[in-house]
């Protein structure tokens, strides 16, 4: 245990570092929208947003605010909004939600070495595997990350060593099953999939009981969730926005993807998904550090007669096939990278486990000196990650940061990112930028958009404006901060949209 305890400090120690000198805002799409709902549940506005980052939310153009997390799921918004709570005070909101993450990080060098003990690997390479888990690798910035990687990391892992237990009948730890299969449905909608394992025990003599607990326990927490999605108006074009779309453009459009669009482009909808399929084999070879891939293959042929390995098995490649054949265009842009945060741990542990009699049959020495190796393979990739991390999300972040005083004060705008500049503005009232410049017109005529602002990132109607090579008549000459161009809207009108309600 005193082993176990220095290996979780020193992850802790290198995640306080890594937040405090590289993830120092939210960074993406999904932390800024999480962090942005938490800030307002904190002040006790419950599940709502002042910002439109996807129309499947405001379906009707309705006035701000309107109820949230209408594609996303909410715990990740309750855990931040419960550290703006105690800490936002002393630390600031974004520190104060980031901190409630890193509680939660702290713990997954704890899951994985519980995982491989559970797997009868001895204390020692044990704490390998805690080290392995705590580095991360490719995970090693999400552990700090405003988003559901370090909570969905312990649900997961939890889920698969209850498992174990339900297997053999144990009624309480099937109960515990279903409820981290309902909160990890709450952490990411994939977690429900967890569900069909449960259901499995409830069909055998001995687990059954267990079963039919945990199923019962998964259904409750699920269903209050939907409940309250029905109680609002039903966003009716959220199937189409998730599993219809030929391109990923149609996600942010006023008018989502029809089923006949759909069916009529199946040649491109095939290959996206024969790419999705080689694409997503490659992210979860990165994401277990490709080094540790044949040793946990290695684990996973050695104990596979137990329940919770062949469940670990059985829901990795259900994930991965559903991601890749249903949430395709999704799943390429990040969504199953998310979802292998859930099977981490135990996949680490089965990494040790695997390798653990291979190790024995040699020398001491040689068995230390890999070990180190391995963990340094390990460091190296979670230094690489975030020092990408700092690339990919702090440099736009200064960009945009340094062209807000370019945007009026008081009025809405317009952005390929909502999430992101609602947050780094301050300020209510951005609207994402629709995916052609008349649905555009549409939205700006609608709420009163005085500013559109184009980066490098955006949609492709929008390529001439960026380039300054197309003017529109409704807007004024272009202002340049840098690489970010902002519009000011001189004549939104637009006759479509006359009638919008």
């Amino acid at each position: 245990m005193v082993a176990l305890l220095a290996v979780s400090l020193a992850a802790l120690a290198v995640r306080l570092v890594s937040a405090a000198l590289v993830v120092v805002q939210p960074g993406y799409t999904d932390a800024y929208y999480y962090v942005d709902t938490a800030a307002r549940l904190a002040r006790g506005e419950g599940l709502t947003v002042d910002f439109v980052w996807n129309f499947l939310e405001a379906p009707h153009l309705e006035a701000l605010p309107v109820p949230s997390h209408r594609f996303w799921m909410p715990l990740s918004t309750a855990l931040q909004a419960g550290g703006i709570v105690v800490l936002g005070g002393w630390v600031g909101a974004f520190r104060g939600a980031q901190l409630a993450v890193i509680a939660f990080a702290a713990a997954v060098p704890a899951a994985g070495y519980a995982s491989a003990r559970a797997l009868g690997v001895a204390p020692l390479p044990s704490c390998v595997a805690a080290a392995l888990v705590g580095l991360g690798g490719v995970f090693a910035p999400a552990w700090v990350a405003l988003d559901s990687f370090a909570p969905a990391a312990l649900l997961g892992t939890g889920f698969f060593l209850l498992y174990a237990r339900a297997a053999r009948g144990d009624v309480p730890a099937g109960l515990a099953a279903g409820v981290t299969v309902g909160l990890l449905f709450l952490a990411r909608a994939e977690g429900a999939l967890f569900g069909l394992a449960i259901l499995a025990l409830a069909r055998r003599g001995r687990s059954r009981p267990a079963g039919m607990a945990g199923a019962a326990a998964a259904l409750a927490i699920g269903s209050a969730w939907l409940v309250r999605d029905l109680s609002l108006q039903p966003a009716v074009d959220l199937l189409s926005r998730s599993v219809l779309l030929v391109h990923y453009e149609q996600f942010f459009a006023l008018t989502p993807p029809s089923p006949q669009e759909f069916l009529a482009a199946w040649p491109v909808v095939l290959e996206a998904k024969g790419e999705a399929l080689a694409s997503n084999a490659f992210v979860a070879l990165l994401a277990f550090m490709v080094i540790l891939v044949p040793p946990i293959a290695g684990g996973v042929r050695a104990a596979f007669a137990r329940p919770e390995v062949r469940a670990w098995a059985g829901m990795l490649l259900l994930v991965y096939l559903a991601q890749s054949l249903a949430w395709t265009l999704h799943s390429t842009r990040g969504s199953f990278f998310h979802s292998l945060s859930a099977f981490l741990p135990f996949g680490v542990a089965l990494a040790v486990h695997g390798g653990e009699e291979w190790f024995r049959r040699r020398v001491l020495a040689f068995r230390a000196a890999l070990a180190l190796a391995t963990v340094a393979g390990a460091a190296y990739i979670s230094y690489t990650a975030v020092t990408e991390w700092d690339t990919a999300f702090n440099v736009p972040y200064r960009s945009r940061a340094a062209a807000i005083d370019a945007i009026p004060a008081g009025e809405p705008f317009m952005a390929v990112d909502a999430a992101a500049w609602r947050w780094i503005s301050g300020r209510g009232e951005v609207f994402v930028t629709p995916t052609t410049v008349a649905e555009a017109r549409c939205v700006a005529a609608r709420y009163g958009v005085g500013s559109i602002v184009l980066e490098p990132t955006r949609f492709g109607a929008f390529d001439a404006l960026y380039r300054r090579a197309g003017g529109e008549y409704w807007l004024s000459a272009p202002i340049e901060r840098g690489d970010v161009v902002i519009y000011r809207v001189d004549d939104p009108l637009a006759p479509p949209c006359a009638a919008s309600p």
